[in-house]
């Protein structure tokens, strides 16, 4: 991911070998000659035209998707800071998400912080895609520590969530 200003957008999830975006859906090839895609897309609520986290896909061009995990921004903290400072209450179901309603000129996901949800995806990607973060941002590669992240339990039907 990439920072701009204080916060991040979710367009700018990775800056893999060869990505794109297509409608809501980030989609890449973050290892050079590698089958294995990745895809990640925003996860709906049960409130119409609101998203409370990303899943995250791993694509197989032949036997289509082979695992998945759910991310929830409220797990990561995305928007608590948001949160907190609009004294928006756990039960509202607002808290934790964004919708498609923002104010004018501003982005839907005004507000979050996706430091917590860039490092989740990073040890996610890191187990099926290793060294993409290292070849797709060398400076962010090398200002961080190095840190081992452990492959997730597997689920029965092959997802996973977080």
């Amino acid at each position: 991911m990439t920072q701009t200003g204080d916060a991040e957008t979710p367009r700018q999830v990775g800056k893999f070998h060869d990505s794109t975006v297509v409608g809501n859906t980030y989609l890449a090839a973050p290892t050079p000659g590698a089958h294995l895609r990745l895809r990640i897309d925003f996860t709906r609520t049960i409130h119409a035209d609101t998203y409370g986290g990303l899943r995250l896909a791993v694509v197989h061009p032949d036997r289509g998707e082979i695992d998945a995990v759910s991310l929830s921004f409220l797990d990561h903290g995305t928007f608590h800071r948001r949160d907190v400072a609009s004294n928006r209450p756990l039960n509202n179901s607002t808290h934790g998400t964004f919708n498609k309603y923002h104010r004018a000129g501003q982005p839907p996901w005004e507000g979050a912080e996706f430091t917590g949800l860039r490092d989740a995806i990073e040890q996610y990607t890191a187990v099926w895609f290793p060294g993409a973060w290292a070849a797709s941002s060398p400076g962010r590669a090398a200002n961080r520590g190095t840190h081992t992240a452990s492959a997730p339990p597997t689920a029965r039907g092959g997802a996973r969530t977080r």
